[in-house]
């Protein structure tokens, strides 16, 4: 039972700044009790997924890049860091919230951490810092734009699914506190690939969500009217002239010229998993910059800001479609939840949760969506996935039913 607590912990925590002590203790404690359980054989620790497999080897590849590896101490760090912990959070998860009650608990965990992320997020952006409520987009050194809007819009979708499914007056307030503050706050960071996510996502979720999509949907464009008829960088963002200079002069169009010809030196096995040394290397740099006509320069160096670019550069193009392989196993567990669900409550959580998926994805299209918190709720939607699947194809669902 302590393990879901930590883990619940864990996730709770993931979107804060300056909580790494308390993550890392639920996490290692959570493994340690784990690994006890299983040698005592008080559990059956289960690794069966249909991710498993490209998991697996998307994982041997990125194993066998180290070798080759520009960076290889810090390749090592990363692939374990950033990629082995996180397929253990994903295996953890499926195991100890392998229920519909823990599944809906998950999701709570994340709309609250959300909700309290999004509410204290503005009042210290605004009244601690004292930025212009009129003036200034919502972020702050700690945590950037794009990782507000990786927390916000996934919290914001799970509660457009809760809210009708719920008969109990203090959940739906607190869901349509949730809806409120994590539209303001989406709208408020100004990020057009957060917006268009949040857009696409809603339209996956209409089917089964009509009225609440619709009025999700009046919500959000009040929010947006109220924001751009206020807020002066949203009248500067929404102009013609903006929009038109932006298409022309995208700034990271001119990152991922960089990065394509970085991909054309290493095509087969990329750079290594570590991406940090080579953001901070100014020759390398430099070096592919030169190559590239110097209006298409970036006039800083940056890291991706897409997760396809991001993933080549690393493990090059066998690792992207390794990753491919994954998203397309995905895909396919997610249309046989919708599709085949036993009832309508597995289809909609179905649906629902590969709504949260393509809204990360298209957000991850245009935004660093490899790094800490993305990532943690990227293995956490494959994981809620699994769940529902392993629901619907293996155990009564009832459970869920009667949430």
């Amino acid at each position: 039972m302590s393990v879901p607590i930590l883990m619940g912990i864990f996730l709770f925590f993931t979107p804060f700044s300056h909580t790494t002590a308390i993550k890392e203790i639920c996490f290692y404690l959570s493994v340690f009790i784990i690994l006890i359980l299983i040698t005592v054989k008080k559990i059956n620790f289960s690794f069966k997924s249909p991710l498993s497999l490209p998991f697996a080897l998307f994982t041997v590849w990125a194993f066998i890049g180290l070798f080759f590896a520009l960076y290889k101490k810090n390749s090592v760090h990363d692939f374990y860091a950033h990629l082995l912990k996180y397929l253990a959070i994903y295996y953890i998860v499926i195991n100890f919230f392998n229920s519909g009650k823990r599944l809906i608990i998950l999701s709570w965990i994340i709309i609250v951490s959300a909700t309290i992320f999004s509410i204290g997020g503005l009042g210290y952006f605004y009244l601690v810092l004292g930025n212009n409520i009129l003036t200034e987009r919502m972020t702050f050194q700690e945590t950037s734009i794009n990782i507000i809007g990786f927390v916000s819009i996934v919290a914001f979708l799970l509660s457009v699914h809760l809210f009708p499914r719920s008969d109990i007056l203090y959940k739906k307030i607190l869901l349509l506190i949730s809806l409120t503050v994590t539209s303001v706050v989406t709208v408020r960071t100004l990020s057009l690939g957060t917006l268009l996510g949040m857009i696409l996502s809603l339209l996956a979720l209409f089917p089964k969500n009509k009225k609440t999509v619709f009025l999700t949907s009046l919500l959000l464009v009040v929010v947006l009217a109220i924001t751009t008829l206020t807020f002066s960088p949203a009248k500067s963002l929404l102009s013609a002239n903006f929009l038109q200079n932006k298409l022309k002069n995208s700034h990271r169009i001119q990152i991922w010229h960089t990065y394509l010809e970085i991909i054309k030196d290493y095509p087969v096995s990329g750079i290594g998993f570590d991406m940090d040394d080579m953001w901070h290397d100014q020759n390398l740099w430099d070096k592919y910059s030169a190559k590239i006509p110097y209006k298409l320069r970036s006039p800083t160096k940056e890291v991706p800001h897409n997760i396809l670019i991001s993933i080549t550069v690393r493990l090059g193009l066998v690792g992207l479609g390794l990753y491919f392989y994954i998203i397309f196993v995905f895909v396919r567990m997610s249309w046989i939840v919708i599709k085949h669900g036993k009832d309508d409550v597995i289809k909609s959580w179905g649906l629902c949760i590969i709504a949260t998926f393509v809204a990360w994805f298209i957000k991850g299209m245009f935004e660093p969506a490899l790094s800490h918190v993305p990532a943690v709720i990227n293995y956490t939607i494959f994981a809620m996935m699994t769940i529902l699947w392993k629901l619907n194809s293996e155990t009564d669902n009832q459970t869920l039913k009667d949430q």
